[in-house]
């Protein structure tokens, strides 16, 4: 004998809904709760799946060459070119200053195509700052790029884990140094990407 239960909604013994359904949208726990899996369990999906994975992915840029020993704090734009599209709200960005969408702990890329010009170099250096309370700066992130011929170029590659666990204060920003009297220069450019800072999201804090 088949025995059919209808419902729409489950509680526990103190009144708590354990499965409710409402609109074809079916709600297992709530707000707050544990939600656990047996080992051994086997989780099927034929469907489409959405609040999982990456919720957070953006990229920007700087539109000019940025030269001199200091914090980039212009020409940044978010990419927009050959079908760029972020994950999620995105950063927001002042005078070089990037702060959050929401709190989590991100992977934060940083690149840099540099050169130097006006004469030769030992070093040109790329800096990832973090600030924990919105105004005193530390450097997480040191990249090196050594050049020793006017006019040519190199790249600086190097990321950043940071946990934001508060989006007023945890905010980060990109810098610029070297270690001679030439002039520094990481380019920029509005069609293509060449100095540049990833944020990726990568889970709750």
């Amino acid at each position: 004998m088949t025995a059919i239960l209808k419902v729409d909604t489950i509680q526990d013994t103190s009144g708590n809904n354990i499965i409710n359904e409402s609109s074809d949208t079916i709600t297992i726990g709530a707000s707050g709760d544990t939600i656990t899996i047996p080992s051994g369990a086997t989780i099927t999906n034929s469907g489409t799946a959405s609040g999982f994975g990456i919720t957070e992915a953006d990229q920007w840029r700087i539109t000019a060459n940025h030269s001199g020993v200091a914090v980039i704090t212009a020409n940044w734009e978010r990419v927009d070119t050959y079908s760029y599209s972020q994950i999620g709200t995105g950063m927001t960005e002042s005078s070089g200053i990037f702060s959050f969408p929401s709190t989590g702990i991100y992977r934060i890329d940083f690149y840099a195509t540099s050169l130097t010009s006006g004469g030769s170099t030992g070093f040109l250096r790329g800096d990832i700052d973090h600030t924990e309370d919105n105004g005193t700066y530390n450097t997480a992130s040191v990249g090196y790029s050594g050049i020793y011929t006017d006019g040519a170029y190199s790249n600086i590659s190097i990321f950043s884990i940071f946990d934001v666990t508060n989006v007023s204060t945890h905010k980060v920003r990109f810098e610029l140094g070297q270690n001679s009297s030439a002039t520094p220069i990481f380019t920029g450019s509005t069609s293509q990407t060449r100095t540049s800072a990833l944020f990726t999201r990568l889970g709750d804090t």
